[in-house]
């Protein structure tokens, strides 16, 4: 897919400076929705690691350096960025990115999650290694870059030096209601959204706030599946599906005094629209006080779904 090339001067333009003097990390931030955040995030006034190991869509190695383009463009822009290739869901590229924040620009404030790739299958057709690949490179790779960040964010703190920290991870909709051909790249969004509650819970105490974002735009990840509903628009009008739609919410949360309060959160973000996503609450319920029978408890539980809210559908079904 080819990239926007006036969408760095554009977003340059419309900045208004929420993240001045920042200091915020993307993965995967070469291409698509990632480098759309890293452009938005340099708009806004910060200091950008463009993290990105250069792979196709599958995950395997590809011939180019897209990270080093994105920081072309930011530089030409008069931003400040730095590229950074390491693999993310490893321990070391992991610590090598955070390090490579505090040893360019002094420190790290922001941390975006974004990087992924695909191996759809239907479950039965599922390779192992292709579950265990998905895992890896979304949910481990948002472990990992979490866990060292959030080990910094601590360490400052309890020097006395209490951050204004920020992390966006990246979800989806298959990671809300499934997606049919899916089921390791679902599950692994899944998961995603697990981790950002612990982490909002656990690491508030060291002025740490979480979030994730569940976005719909068109990326190399998207466009072959919906190539109709995510085209570009030929008229010139709004492109609901371009990536750069998604990026105004996550520079705003990672931001500052801006966003204060704002943790353990999901939106659904796409075109023009942000939802607060509120995930698993109780709905109806029945208590006999006693030990149920099988007959009974599914007696109870069909009385429970008529009063019940379906369930949204699942992507493909």
């Amino acid at each position: 897919m080819t990239e926007p090339k006036e969408s760095a001067v554009a977003a340059a333009e419309a900045g208004s400076g929420l993240c001045a003097g920042r200091v915020v990390a993307v993965t995967g931030a070469g291409r698509g929705l990632g480098r759309a955040h890293a452009l938005a995030f340099a708009a806004e006034g910060a200091k950008i690691v463009v993290n990105d190991l250069g792979v196709g869509l599958d995950g395997a190695p590809a011939a180019d350096s897209p990270a080093a383009r994105v920081v072309t463009e930011i530089r030409a822009s008069g931003g400040e960025a730095v590229a950074h290739g390491g693999d993310i869901a490893t321990a070391q590229g992991a610590a090598s990115l955070v390090a490579a924040a505090v040893e360019t620009f002094g420190r790290l404030d922001t941390l975006v999650n974004n990087a992924g790739f695909l191996r759809d299958r239907m479950l039965v057709n599922l390779a192992e290694d292709d579950w265990d690949a998905v895992m890896r490179v979304h949910l481990k790779g948002h472990f990992l870059p979490l866990q060292h960040a959030a080990a910094y964010w601590r360490a400052e703190a309890k020097a006395g030096r209490r951050p204004q920290a920020r992390v966006v991870n990246t979800s989806s909709g298959a990671g809300l209601l499934g997606s049919v051909g899916q089921g390791n790249y679902s599950a692994a969004k899944a998961g995603i959204l697990g981790l950002t509650l612990v982490a909002a819970a656990e690491m508030g105490r060291y002025g740490v706030q979480v979030n994730a974002i569940a976005p719909a735009a068109r990326t190399r990840m998207t466009e072959a599946t919906f190539a109709e509903t995510m085209a570009a628009p030929q008229d010139g009008g709004f492109d609901a599906m371009a990536p750069e739609n998604v990026s105004p919410l996550v520079a705003w949360l990672g931001s500052g005094a801006p966003s204060d309060g704002v943790t353990g959160r999901v939106f659904e973000v796409e075109a023009g629209r942000i939802t607060v996503m509120e995930g698993w609450r109780p709905g109806p319920t029945v208590d006999k006080g006693e030990r149920w029978t099988a007959a009974g408890a599914g007696e109870a539980a069909r009385e429970l779904l008529e009063r019940a809210a379906a369930p949204g559908a699942v992507y493909g079904a």
